[in-house]
């Protein structure tokens, strides 16, 4: 399956979540869908998509967080999933789409195109409990759906052909998206505390 399809079946479930992206092919997959204020696309940061979600899963408990990761990225960040298992964030969703390629980086192959490293086995290894692998789109929807619907830290890991997107390039520089990403967390959380707030 591609990971463009898998990412076109997520996007019109994002409006109420915070999400952030590895760099290259995957942000701009879900760019060129429609960018929403409450995505980030880490550019430049190679294997830290994983430990921005689950700081902002520990720090603002009562917002959904989804992580688009790639095998790449994640082996270069084993230890995220280890950190994740030991804390728990139940409000996180961490998404592998492994295409066996350092796509974004030069397309050459990463360790699990032999087979031997087995992303999905390295999560539940680390004490996640709730891990899906997946192979195809169906199977991918109704992985999403379960995670969405667990009031628990999910992953799945889905693989995906070795593909990307036939053109680069965001309207949207680094600083920019980080500014209008905090803006809407901000103005998320105004509105909690003033639904919160006693009337009298």
């Amino acid at each position: 399956m591609k990971r463009a399809e898998c990412i076109a079946m997520l996007h019109p479930e994002l409006d109420d979540k915070l999400v952030v992206t590895i760099m290259g092919a995957c942000a701009q997959e879900l760019y060129d869908l429609g960018h929403k204020e409450n995505f980030f696309y880490l550019q430049h940061a190679m294997g830290l998509a994983s430990s921005i979600g689950l700081g902002l899963a520990m720090h603002l408990p009562r917002e959904r967080i989804v992580v688009l990761d790639g095998d790449g990225s994640v082996l270069m960040n084993l230890g995220t999933l280890a950190t994740m298992a030991r804390y728990r964030p139940r409000n996180l969703v961490h998404i592998i789409f492994d295409n066996g390629s350092l796509l974004s980086t030069g397309g050459f192959d990463s360790h699990t195109t032999s087979g031997i490293t087995d992303l999905a086995a390295i999560a539940r290894g680390a004490g996640i409990e709730h891990v899906a692998a997946v192979d195809s789109v169906m199977a991918f929807g109704e992985a999403a759906i379960e995670a969405f619907a667990r009031n628990d830290l999910s992953v799945i890991v889905a693989k995906v052909a070795a593909v990307g997107p036939n053109r680069y390039g965001m309207d949207l520089q680094l600083p920019e998206n980080a500014f209008r990403f905090k803006r809407w967390i901000g103005e998320r959380k105004s509105i909690a505390a003033a639904r919160a707030k006693p009337r009298g």
